[in-house]
């Protein structure tokens, strides 16, 4: 690795890091200080917050909006550079576009390869930690709707079927069950009700209150059971029965493949919310290539305007492509395309124009 190698990684890594450092300063306090009044609203003090919640939440945030910190720092340092002639020296000394435009590959494969990992394994675990928290950043009615109680259902697999009328993701308790099992011809064969249920994390199953039971025979007679207590398990944790669209965030790429197998197998037709999480967490990192080399061809020419124009197509082009991720997920949840296309599709677009400025540019 030569001077000029070295030279260049290090103004990448220095100013995606100090790009990084100051927006994610900025935007904390900005959000501590919006969030505040509605913490201390629901009970708890800032201090947890600081210590329990944000340093997940920046995890998240970070590996969110990391195409747009390496787009942003690629733009700045290399127009730099074009405005100091130091890439026309770089050049002009005998080094083709391309041997220049190395270390710029050796560096965002680094930053992906990092983000690849993050997204895959660390990024869930810290969304564990943020989602444990963060309803209580929210307004009322977005609050109520993620820790308040609500009907829901869950089918576990093709003959079998759980309702109940009023539940309580966060305290995982309930009332009004139903669980009802069919045959292949679909005529109940099982009905199991109770007024109220709860899940008991140290024994892994729930326990209903006041049952009834109906189990219907071959020759249409009913076996009719009650009381006052009952233990069940139906396979699944009830974050698996009744999942919610943030618990793919939580769940390792392993975990991820599992739960949606099971989910096909189940005939969730709900899926497109999970393999839109799964396609991302490849897809994204993808871009930060993608992105250098774009960043790369239109800034390594020197411009009328300099570093200013520059940074504003920058900046337009890197929110155009990070939210087209967020506009794409809508139409694939509304399944008008398929996850693995959605989630792409960005990259599909900006590749080849990364590529067509990137080779206009070597070859002038």
């Amino acid at each position: 690795m030569g001077i000029v190698d070295r030279y260049i990684i290090k103004k990448y890594l220095g100013t995606f890091g100090f790009i990084l450092l100051l927006l994610s300063t900025v935007v904390l306090v900005i959000d501590v200080q919006a969030k505040k009044p509605r913490i201390e609203e629901n009970g708890f003090q800032l201090s947890e917050f600081l210590t329990q919640y944000y340093p997940f939440w920046i995890i998240y945030l970070v590996m969110t909006f990391m195409s747009i910190l390496v787009f942003i720092a690629v733009i700045f340092f290399t127009s730099r550079m074009a405005n100091n002639t130091e890439i026309v020296a770089i050049i002009s000394s005998g080094a083709s576009f391309h041997r220049f435009a190395r270390p710029y590959f050796i560096t965002s494969l680094f930053i992906g390869l990092f983000s690849l990992v993050i997204n895959h394994y660390v990024l869930p675990w810290a969304n564990i930690q943020k989602n444990e928290l963060e309803a209580y950043t929210m307004n009322a009615r977005k609050r109520e709707q993620i820790i308040g109680s609500a009907p829901v259902s869950a089918q576990i697999n093709v003959n079998e079927y759980i309702f109940i009328h009023s539940y309580n993701k966060k305290e995982k308790r309930g009332s009004g069950f139903a669980y009802r099992k069919y045959d292949k011809d679909k005529r109940l064969v099982y009905q199991l009700l109770a007024a109220e249920m709860y899940w008991d994390d140290a024994k892994q199953h729930f326990v209903l209150s006041s049952f009834h039971e109906k189990t219907v025979n071959k020759d249409d007679s009913e076996k009719l059971t009650s009381g006052a207590e009952i233990f069940r398990k139906f396979g699944f944790p009830p974050e698996e029965l009744f999942p919610d669209q943030l618990l793919g965030q939580t769940k390792t790429t392993p975990e991820l493949l599992r739960f949606i197998d099971r989910e096909r197998e189940k005939g969730n037709s709900n899926l497109n919310t999970y393999l839109n999480e799964l396609y991302q967490r490849t897809a994204m990192p993808v871009s930060v290539i993608v992105l250098t080399f774009l960043a790369l061809a239109l800034a390594s020419e020197k411009k009328r305007g300099g570093l200013g124009v520059n940074l504003a197509i920058g900046i337009a082009l890197a929110f155009i492509f990070v939210f087209s991720f967020e506009a794409l997920k809508v139409v694939s949840e509304n399944k008008t395309l398929p996850p693995v296309v959605a989630m792409w599709l960005p990259n599909m677009v900006f590749a080849p124009l990364a590529a067509i400025l990137y080779f206009r540019r070597a070859n002038q």
